[in-house]
């Protein structure tokens, strides 16, 4: 969808009273309007103003803040046992949120189920029968480059490595090539998949699938940063804990064999979160005195407007805000900015910056 130019001034960066300077004194590129004469800004043409503005600044980086030369490839895996914990609804708001704020991104959806891939329009179960998702990049005979299985989507600075149910066959394939002694082993093909387009990206987020098995295991080894779902429930935090026991028990055996354990942060994000839910709240407190500062500050509240945009396959940065409660809508349109916006201090952090 287009954004209106006081979201388009929030995405930049700057103030609106400013956005509608640079452009009566013709410094942007000019943009459609509708019918009443106030302009409508797309994804591509907030992309074209941010590379307008970085010329003119004296601040590189201010309106395009990817890498620079030096910057490690951020990989951030979003990653629980339990599923309905919000991976993928987390995965595909923080990939678009960071495309619009001007980041290159891959979004990698590791889960055989593909949600995330489903949440771009594709039918998994038709569309990938002959192959062209990432497994095709990681599987033991005959993998594609990773380039090959890379598609385009319809938000600018955003590509998908997609997923299908042939995902499954690399858990049914490995045990035999470790026990084979295949080379390279399971939990570095992912990471050496990534590392063949790591030039092209800024950051890349995994949706990983809702169990710990090879898959998951592999992108805990390719991520820079682990992002754990949680919703503050007793049930749910059992199985994080269960999920956190068996994790570290796996890592400490992988590690074994040369995998590379060092995350620049490892987090958890509370979900679904009802700050008016008693129960819930006190969850949320107990989880924040265990966890201290691991523990996102801003949380993914439980919205209505999720779901329901959620039903035609579309986020809260692809629905026309027309189409639901306002109050509903910028409640948790302010939410995921919250979260993504945290996400985004971590990794300009990571690259030494502020």
């Amino acid at each position: 969808r287009s954004f209106t130019s006081a979201e388009a001034a929030e995405l930049l960066g700057i103030d609106p009273a400013r956005l509608r300077k640079l452009h009566f004194d013709s410094k942007i590129p000019e943009v459609n309007t509708d019918g009443r004469g106030r302009r409508l800004y797309s994804a591509s043409d907030l992309i074209a103003i941010r590379s307008a503005l970085e010329a003119q600044t004296r601040k590189p980086g201010q309106f395009q803040p990817g890498r620079r030369t030096g910057d490690r490839l951020q990989v951030i895996a979003v990653a629980n046992y339990k599923g309905g914990s919000s991976k993928t609804t987390t995965s595909i708001h923080l990939s678009q949120r960071l495309a619009l704020r001007g980041y290159r991104v891959l979004a990698i959806d590791i889960d055989p189920q593909g949600s995330l891939t489903t949440m771009f329009g594709y039918t998994t179960e038709t569309e990938f029968q002959s192959g062209g998702t990432v497994y095709d990049a990681i599987r033991y005979d005959d993998p594609v480059p990773m380039r090959d299985v890379i598609r385009k989507t319809y938000f600018p600075n955003l590509d998908l490595a997609a997923a299908g149910l042939t995902l499954a066959e690399f858990e049914h394939e490995t045990p035999r090539a470790l026990n084979e002694r295949r080379e390279p082993m399971f939990f570095k093909r992912l990471g050496l998949a990534i590392d063949q387009v790591e030039a092209d990206y800024d950051v890349v987020v995994i949706d990983c699938p809702p169990q710990l098995g090879f898959l998951t295991m592999s992108a805990l080894i390719a991520a820079t940063t682990v992002l754990i779902t949680v919703i503050p429930s007793m049930l749910d935090i059992a199985s994080m804990n269960q999920f956190l026991q068996m994790t570290a028990g796996l890592l400490n055996v992988v590690s074994n064999y040369g995998a590379s354990l060092e995350y620049d942060n490892l987090k958890f994000l509370i979900t679904r979160f009802e700050p008016s839910d008693g129960p819930q709240a006190q969850m949320a407190g107990f989880l924040r005195a265990l966890f201290t500062d691991q523990v996102m500050t801003h949380t993914f509240l439980k919205s209505t407007a999720v779901s329901d945009a959620g039903l035609t396959q579309q986020t809260l940065y692809e629905v026309d805000r027309s189409e639901f409660n306002r109050n509903t809508y910028d409640r948790a349109v302010e939410s995921i900015n919250s979260v993504t916006g945290e996400v985004e201090d971590l990794i300009q952090a990571a690259w030494g910056r502020n």
